[in-house]
């Protein structure tokens, strides 16, 4: 009985442990994100004294560098992460039901590859950022400098709504189930491959929207939630490939419009 006793309570405590790194990956990572990001955003349209005043900087050093890279890599985290609650959850589910040993490392592995995606996003993202502000096609605040680049923006990711290759990635996404039962890899190594896997197809879907940073302003805090909105929606909805097709169209009309007003 004694022996019962303890792997019963060695089980619980198993479950609790993967309970409360699932409670870390989907709540506590983004809300801490999202808080850093609101703090930024926040004084980046004050007072300009705090954390955000480094991005006001004519000299791009390294450290300057990573901190603009660190600052996408969050903002990624946080509109991204949640939206790989299903696959997560799942993952989750399958360990406890298979009642396989290091379930909490799956999990932090399975987080961390699909992270790993977005932070090498930002690696790029932090180069066009340089590249958009050393040829003043951005502003010292981070929004485009004139109409015209805006609807550049706006019409890159407007097309790229309409591809295969988009529509493709979305079906994969809004699948989580699917894919999990074609990919399914144990351990901690199989459970990065797949976090990043999954993270290489969340990319190819959401690429583009992240770009719509530069065209509405990388730091404007509507722009951010409506996008991390806009990709809920798209991977959640009941009609969200609808969505994406008429979003593209949208995005399309949208340039057309700020090109010739």
């Amino acid at each position: 009985m004694q022996t019962r006793s303890e792997g019963r309570t060695l089980l619980e405590a198993a479950l609790k442990h993967e309970r409360m790194v699932t409670a870390t990956l989907l709540v506590l990572i983004p809300l801490a994100s999202w808080t850093w990001i609101a703090l930024m955003a926040r004084d980046m349209y004050g007072t300009m004294l705090g954390s955000s005043a480094w991005m006001m900087t004519s000299t791009w050093d390294v450290p300057h560098l990573l901190l603009l890279w660190a600052m996408w890599a969050v903002m990624m985290i946080a509109m991204m992460l949640p939206s790989a609650a299903p696959l997560i959850l799942l993952y989750a589910g399958a360990l406890r039901t298979r009642a396989e040993p290091g379930a909490g490392r799956q999990l932090y592995a399975i987080g961390t590859g699909y992270v790993l995606v977005w932070a090498l996003f930002s690696v790029g993202a932090t180069l066009l950022q340089r590249l958009m502000s050393s040829t003043l096609v951005l502003t010292p605040m981070m929004e485009p400098a004139t109409p015209a680049a805006a609807a550049v923006v706006l019409a890159i990711a407007g097309i790229y709504q309409l591809t295969p290759l988009k529509l493709t990635c979305l079906r994969v996404c809004r699948s989580p189930l699917s894919y999990l039962m074609q990919h399914w890899r144990s351990g901690a190594a199989g459970a990065f491959r797949l976090g990043v896997d999954h993270g290489l197809y969340c990319l190819g879907c959401c690429w583009a929207l992240m770009l719509l940073l530069f065209a509405g302003g990388v730091m404007n805090l509507v722009v951010i939630v409506a996008l991390t909105m806009w990709v809920l929606f798209e991977k959640f909805a009941p009609f969200g490939e609808q969505t994406a097709r008429a979003s593209g169209v949208a995005l399309l009309a949208l340039a057309v419009w700020m090109v010739v007003r």
